[in-house]
């Protein structure tokens, strides 16, 4: 009998377990530390299914970016947390709980009763990856067949990016983001932020290059860079560059660019908005992916810098 039915038995309780606990939690950085363990957590489920693609991406956004950030944001809020107060009243506690359950029913429903056969466009995907020089189908899923909605969700990001820097002072707009880290040389975050940058760089950019035939991608190699580029900050080994720089603004707009400026080349070498020709159809789309997963990178890491609380000059 082999063990990996306990293995996923185990881990899918671990995950309701992990979430029941996110959502009670009375304090505010103990629910954020659950969710990053939460996202860690659903990277295995993922791996275990063999989407390796989406598991990569939940535990470098859901255990990673995003918990970074939770935790700055959990951080800033706690001298304004109200003291803690009573619990909401039988009533109110059963009407939820009822609506839980018609929306568990639901999702059971779904997922236990398929329409048969199943609805699914993978035979169609698989038949093209040829002509597109890829042997990853969720490449050119992202890349090609629904190109646009990844161009839209770099978009999304900017403005997210955008939405940040307007929380800031006007005073200090085009400045600094966050405040002056200080720098404690023997302590353990200086020494991973010194010992694993040069590691991470190397699988970023390995995770854009084998993206092609193989699970990865610009997304997950843009937020492992961000990552390492996070931990020098935190570490103080390096300082947030001011917003204002124009270096920096030319890099949040180059994947969004680059893929707009491909896109209507189409209509003159394919006939198409986002058209790959086919004789270097896996050349456009590297080109595409570089400066995109620069983008993300400098992206994801000024989100978590946050909006310029100083001047250039402090």
């Amino acid at each position: 009998m082999t063990l990996l039915p306990l293995y996923y038995g185990l881990l899918a309780l671990l995950v309701i377990g992990v979430a029941w606990w996110t959502l009670v939690a009375r304090e505010t950085m103990a629910a954020v530390i659950g969710f990053i363990a939460y996202g860690m957590l659903l990277g295995l489920v993922w791996a275990g299914i063999a989407s390796v693609d989406v598991a990569l991406t939940e535990a470098a956004i859901g255990g990673g970016v995003t918990g970074v950030l939770l935790l700055r944001a959990a951080a800033r809020l706690r001298p304004t947390e109200p003291a803690p107060h009573e619990k909401p009243g039988l009533v109110f506690r059963v009407l939820v709980g009822i609506f839980c359950a018609i929306v568990t029913i639901g999702l059971a429903v779904v997922v236990l009763f398929p329409t048969d056969p199943a609805p699914s466009l993978a035979i169609a995907a698989a038949e093209h990856l040829p002509a597109l020089e890829l042997g990853n189908p969720v490449t050119a899923v992202l890349i090609a067949y629904r190109a646009l909605d990844t161009m839209l969700e770099k978009v999304v990001l900017l403005l997210a990016l955008i939405g940040v820097w307007s929380l800031g002072p006007d005073r200090n707009w085009g400045g600094l983001p966050g405040r002056a880290p200080a720098v404690v040389t023997d302590s353990a975050l200086t020494f991973l932020a010194k010992l694993l940058p040069p590691i991470g760089i190397v699988f970023g950019v390995y995770l854009l290059w084998t993206s092609a035939d193989n699970p990865g991608g610009a997304f997950q190699g843009g937020t492992v860079l961000a990552a390492m580029w996070i931990l020098a900050m935190m570490a103080g080994l390096r300082a947030p560059p001011a917003i204002g720089s124009r270096a920096l603004r030319l890099l949040l707009l180059s994947g969004t660019i680059t893929f707009i400026v491909v896109g209507f080349a189409g209509f003159l070498i394919a006939g198409g908005f986002l058209s790959y020709p086919a004789a270097f159809p896996k050349a456009l789309i590297l080109l595409i992916e570089i400066p995109m997963t620069l983008t993300i990178a400098v992206t994801l890491g000024l989100l978590v810098s946050g909006p310029a609380e100083r001047d250039k000059t402090s």
